[in-house]
C-alpha cells in the first residue's frame, strides 16, 4: 500500500525522511528547482556543489557551502546552518536546526540529531589582537559509517568520531573517539563498547573498603606494619661502614642511587633519615655530589658528566641523578647546592629540535626517560629560584608533547616487534611522570592511554608468572592511577587488574631483606635479589594498586618523594 501524499511543505521539511514516500508532484518540482539553485549558488559553480541520487535540501535550511557532497539519499532538514567543505556519504542525515560549518566530512550512514553543532573550524585566542580579528583555522571533524549523533551535540574543530560510534545527546566532544564508541558527558567520555551489551559504567565512588574487601585491608595493614619493624634492618643490610657508601644489595658496589633508595625507605617506613647516618650528614653527602659547572650529578669515581645537545646527557646514572639526589635531598628538607645549569641554558629551539631526533619509534623508553629527567632538572631550578631554561623552552615542551602524542594510543612512541608495547608505556610513564604529573597538568587522551594500557598489560611476554618485574608494573599502575584521576574509562578492568596485582606483589616481600626487583630480559640488573631499588619501587607500587582500588590508607604510608602522587609543590627551597 503507497504512502499518501502530504501537501505540508513544513511537514517535509521538518521531517525529510517522509519525502521519498510521501512528496507530491509540485513538491518534487519545488525541490528539484531548488537544488538547481544550490549547483548554481554565487560563487560555487557546478563543479563545488554535488548531490546525490535522492537527496533533499529543505526550503528554509540556510546552505552557504563552498563546496557542498551530498552522497545519495542524504539530506538537510529545516532550519540547518551549513557553511564551508561539507562533503558526506550516502543516507546521511543533518536534522533540523543542525549547524555543520568549516571542513566536516561524514561516512555512510550518519544522523545527527536536531540542534547539535559540527564545527570544523576555530578562531585564535591570542591576547595581542581582539577576537573578531583573529585568525581562522580549520583541522577538520571526520565522522566514520554508521554513526549516530544525539541531539544537542557539540563537536569541536579536529575530532575525529570513528566508525559505529553513537553520542549521547547533550555531549560536548572534544577529543578522539575510537570506533564502537559509545560516549556522553561534558567532555564527552567513553561509557562502553558498543558492542558490550554489560550495562555502562558509572561515575559512582568505589565502594568502602572495609565493606568490599576486609581480609585485604587486612592484609595491607599487616605488611606495613611488617616492613615497618624491619626498615632499619634491611638498610643496614645495604650500608657499607668502611666506605660509608650503601649499595643495592650485598656483593653489588656502592651507587648514588642505592643512598638515594635508602632516603626513600626510610622517609617511607620510618618518617625519619636512613638510622646509619644523622641527616645533616646525608644531606651533606648528597648535595656535595652535584658538579657546580654543570649542575649534573656524577657516579661515584666518574668524571662530571658531558652535556647533551639539549642540557643533559642522552641516558646513564647522571640522567637519573637529577630525579633520586633531587628527591632524596627534597625529602631530607634540603635541595641540590646549583642550579641545573646545562638545563638552564637550554633554549625552546634546541630543546624542541633533540625532542625531534630521540628514539621514539624504536627506543620509547629512553625518550620518554630523557624527557622526565630535564623536566625535572627545570622543576628543580624553579624551586630554587632561577630560570627553569631560556624562556620559552619549559612551554615549548609542553607544547611538542600535546602535538605528538598519538590520539589513537594517547602515547609517544610505537609498539616494536621484538617488545609489543613495552617500550612505549614504559616510556609513558617516564615522561608523564616528570612533566604533566610533576607539574600537575592534565595527560592528553587519557581514555586512549588506559585502553592501551590495558591491552599491555596482557602481553604474556611481559605479564606471565615469573616475568613481572618492578619497572613493568609501575609503568603500568602508574598511568592506570594518573589517568583515573580525569576518567572512568574502563574503571572496573583497571580495578580488577590492580586488585590481582597487589596479591601478588605483597607475597614478594621476603622478611628482613626487602623486595626484589624482578627479572630482567638481559639478565643484569637488580634482578630477583632483595634489594633497595626493588623495595624503594615495590613500597610505590603497592601504595598506588591499593589507592586505585581505594585501601592506601591501611597502608599507614604516602610516597613524597619521586613517586609522590601530589604535584610537586613549586616554593624554593633552601638548604
Amino acid at each position: 500500500m503507497s504512502q499518501p501524499q502530504s501537501d505540508d511543505d513544513g511537514l517535509l521539511d521538518h521531517c525529510p525522511w517522509l519525502y521519498a514516500e510521501q512528496a507530491s508532484e509540485g513538491q518534487r518540482a519545488a525541490q528539484e528547482q531548488r537544488q538547481k539553485r544550490l549547483l548554481g549558488v554565487a560563487g560555487a559553480g557546478a563543479a563545488s556543489v554535488r548531490l546525490g541520487e535522492g537527496c533533499f535540501v529543505a526550503e528554509t535550511a540556510a546552505v552557504y557551502p563552498e563546496h557542498l557532497s551530498l552522497g545519495d539519499r542524504s539530506y538537510i532538514a529545516a532550519h540547518a546552518y551549513v557553511t564551508g567543505d561539507i562533503r558526506t556519504g550516502a543516507d546521511c542525515t543533518i536534522n533540523p536546526f543542525t549547524v555543520v560549518r568549516g571542513t566536516v566530512t561524514l561516512g555512510n550512514g550518519v544522523r545527527v540529531g536536531a540542534h547539535s553543532s559540527l564545527l570544523g573550524f576555530n578562531h585564535g585566542s591570542a591576547p595581542d589582537l581582539p577576537v573578531h580579528q583573529q585568525p581562522v583555522t580549520s583541522r577538520g571533524i571526520t565522522v566514520g559509517d554508521d554513526v549516530w549523533i544525539g541531539s544537542h551535540v557539540v563537536v569541536v574543530d579536529g575530532v575525529t568520531i570513528g566508525d559505529h560510534c553513537v553520542i549521547g545527546a547533550g555531549a560536548v566532544v572534544t577529543k578522539d573517539l575510537p570506533a564502537w564508541t559509545v560516549a556522553a558527558g561534558n567532555p564527552a567520555h567513553r561509557i562502553r563498547d558498543r558492542r558490550d551489551p554489560r550495562r555502562p559504567a558509572t561515575r559512582s565512588a568505589a565502594p568502602h573498603p572495609a565493606q568490599e574487601r576486609p581480609a585485604l585491608v587486612g592484609e595491607l595493614s599487616a605488611f606495613a606494619a611488617a616492613a615497618r619493624a624491619q626498615a632499619a634492618g634491611l638498610l643496614d643490610r645495604c650500608w657499607q661502614p668502611d666506605s660509608g657508601r650503601y649499595v643495592d644489595r650485598p656483593g653489588a658496589e656502592p651507587t648514588v642511587r642505592a643512598h638515594c633508595d635508602a632516603v626513600e625507605i626510610a622517609e617511607l617506613l620510618l618518617g625519619a633519615a636512613p638510622p646509619q647516618l644523622p641527616a645533616a650528614e646525608h644531606t651533606a653527602r648528597l648535595r656535595a655530589l652535584q658538579d657546580p659547572v654543570t649542575g649534573l650529578v656524577p657516579e661515584f669515581g666518574s668524571a662530571p658528566p658531558l652535556p647533551g645537545p639539549a642540557g643533559l646527557p642522552e641516558d646513564g646514572a647522571s640522567a637519573y641523578h637529577v630525579l633520586c639526589a633531587g628527591y632524596a635531598l627534597d625529602l631530607l628538607g634540603s635541595s641540590f647546592a646549583h642550579p641545573v645549569h646545562t638545563v638552564r641554558t637550554t633554549t625552546a629551539e634546541q630543546l624542541v629540535g633533540h625532542l625531534a631526533g630521540l628514539p621514539w619509534s624504536d627506543r620509547a623508553w629512553h625518550a620518554g626517560a630523557w624527557v622526565d629527567s630535564w623536566a625535572t632538572a627545570a622543576h628543580w631550578n624553579l624551586r630554587l629560584g632561577t630560570e627553569a631554561a631560556v624562556p620559552g623552552a619549559l612551554e615549548a615542551l609542553f607544547g611538542w608533547l600535546h602535538t605528538h602524542a598519538d590520539p589513537w594510543t594517547g602515547m609517544w612512541g610505537s609498539p616494536t616487534l621484538e617488545s609489543g608495547r613495552l617500550q612505549m608505556v614504559n616510556g609513558y610513564y617516564r615522561l608523564t611522570r616528570g612533566s604533566f604529573a610533576q607539574f600537575g597538568l592534565p595527560v592528553p587522551y587519557a581514555e586512549r592511554v588506559i585502553d592501551t594500557v590495558l591491552d599491555h598489560a596482557r602481553d604474556a611476554r611481559h605479564f606471565s608468572p615469573g616475568r613481572e618485574n618492578a619497572c613493568n608494573v609501575l609503568d603500568v599502575i602508574h598511568p592506570l592511577w594518573l589517568c583515573a584521576r580525569q576518567t572512568t574509562h574502563r574503571a572496573e578492568e583497571a580495578r580488577s587488574w590492580a586488585s590481582a596485582q597487589l596479591s601478588t606483589a605483597l607475597r614478594r616481600w621476603q622478611p628482613g631483606r626487602g623486595f626484589p626487583f624482578g627479572p630482567t630480559p638481559d639478565g643484569t640488573g637488580p634482578g630477583r635479589d632483595p634489594g633497595l631499588q626493588g623495595t624503594e619501587m615495590w613500597l610505590a607500587i603497592i601504595w598506588l594498586l591499593a589507592d586505585l582500588l581505594g585501601f592506601a590508607d591501611a597502608l599507614g604510608y604516602r610516597p613524597r618523594g619521586i613517586h609522590r602522587p601530589e604535584p610537586a609543590p613549586p616554593a624554593v627551597r633552601t638548604a
